[in-house]
């Protein structure tokens, strides 16, 4: 890669397509020959991206570019690495079939890595999103402090620096996701209440840490959950989708009309912080009566197990302690069902509170949500239809995610991606990468 390739998208929100992606704010100078061809070749990388394998000449037919365009992009693009052809064009046109142009996702990946309160994670996708490497441990990270947070954080990148080198790949990124407010534009958390940082510079640790060669970004989790769904969950494409994470703390990440509402100075989606709470409880953030004081996974802990229970240890695997409770609500404890439907009735009354001021097209309820949303369904649902103002919901769907808790990491490593697809030839040619005359 290099090292121009950090130019990148204002505040890690990715370029795209116009009809298919996230798109940025604001213009475009205009392009020299030199950037029109970037251009071009980057039509051509997303077009196969979101329309699949395709000969030469309908990428032509498709794009509006000529087939000698056409053509010569392809042979760049394959000397990047970035495209392979495979089966003869079958589809009955006229003349010499030509050969199926696709992706070909082993030259660049992109690395996304999370934090939350009680575990960190990685996951690396190559260029058509196919899962490389993930990995996710428990820690206790407010207990740990910044420092040696960030250096599981480091130890995590690396394993996944690791399985990208296995595959003779080059990283395009890392984006890491955090669960608070940050500054995007020099990657520091702002205020992380959940895991007790103020002005932590995460960025700047992890490139002391890794001394790497690509650029990295801290942003949002929510937001790059929302990212995440709107990408390639099962409501993809979903032009108005709001994303809400079940976790220690609650977040949430709205995209409206196909683009991420990141507000006046970046730090949309605090919905956990709306005052919709137990005025009683003091919310992480050191507030009384936070939504997720109601809502947020300790709630839920709290109301579903005493103190000295295994479900409880932040030190044991998430998922882990999320599937005891599961099963305890499948056994009939009444106790954990009792939690649950109180859970589910707090999360219908911001939801519905979320679906009168956004009116989204559907609600994705991710983490912790998604795993037990089988029990909260049905006092959420009961819920929305008290509360919300519109008939028939506005329209919105609740549905549960399909991503589970790799929702965040997925959506970092996405946007790492997404610079690649900007411009294709930060990737150097095979040739060149491996140093052959």
């Amino acid at each position: 890669m290099r090292d121009d390739a950090q130019r990148g998208p204002p505040e890690g929100v990715p370029h795209a397509r116009r009809t298919t992606a996230l798109p940025i704010r604001g213009g475009r100078a205009p392009a020299d020959q030199a950037g029109v061809r970037r251009s071009n070749l980057g039509l051509v990388l997303r077009h196969l991206r979101d329309s699949g394998p395709r000969s030469r000449a309908r990428i032509a037919q498709d794009t509006g570019l000529n087939k000698a365009t056409v053509s010569s992009l392809v042979a760049e693009l394959g000397e990047r690495g970035l495209v392979g052809t495979g089966d003869v064009d079958r589809d009955g046109s006229v003349g010499r079939p030509g050969l199926i142009v696709h992706l070909d996702g082993r030259a660049v990946c992109g690395i996304g890595v999370e934090l939350n309160v009680d575990y960190a994670a990685t996951l690396v996708l190559d260029l058509r999103g196919e899962v490389v490497f993930e990995h996710r441990v428990p820690l206790d990270a407010p207990a740990m402090g910044p420092e040696r947070t960030l250096d599981e954080l480091a130890a995590l990148v690396g394993e996944a620096l690791g399985a990208v080198a296995g595959r003779g790949a080059v990283p395009a990124g890392l984006t890491v996701a955090v669960p608070g407010l940050v500054r995007s534009v020099d990657g520091v958390v702002t205020v992380a209440p959940n895991l007790g940082w103020h002005d932590v510079p995460v960025l700047d640790g992890l490139r002391d840490r890794l001394d790497a060669a690509f650029p990295i970004r801290v942003e949002n989790d929510a937001n790059l959950s929302a990212i995440a769904e709107w990408a390639m969950g099962s409501e993809a494409r979903t032009p108005d989708l709001l994303y809400l994470t079940g976790e220690v703390g609650v977040g949430g990440g709205v995209i409206v009309a196909g683009q991420l509402l990141r507000g006046a100075g970046g730090l949309s989606g605090e919905v956990g912080h709306m005052s919709l709470g137990d005025p009683g409880r003091v919310c992480g953030c050191g507030r009384s009566g936070c939504w997720e004081t109601v809502v947020g996974l300790a709630a839920l802990l709290r109301e579903a197990a005493d103190r000295d229970d295994p479900v409880r240890d932040p030190g044991r695997d998430l998922e882990t302690r999320l599937a005891e409770i599961e099963r305890r609500a499948a056994d009939g404890d009444v106790r954990t069902l009792h939690a649950l439907a109180r859970i589910g009735t707090a999360l219908g009354t911001g939801a519905a509170v979320l679906i009168n001021v956004f009116n989204p097209a559907v609600i994705v309820l991710g983490g912790y949500f998604a795993v037990l949303g089988r029990w909260l369904m049905e006092p959420l649902t009961a819920e929305l239809e008290a509360r919300v103002f519109a008939p028939g919901l506005a329209g919105a769907r609740v549905v549960l995610s399909t991503l589970g808790f790799t929702a965040a990491v997925r959506g970092g490593a996405h946007v790492a991606l997404e610079s690649v697809f900007d411009d294709p030839t930060l990737v150097q040619p095979v040739a060149a990468a491996a140093g052959t005359p």
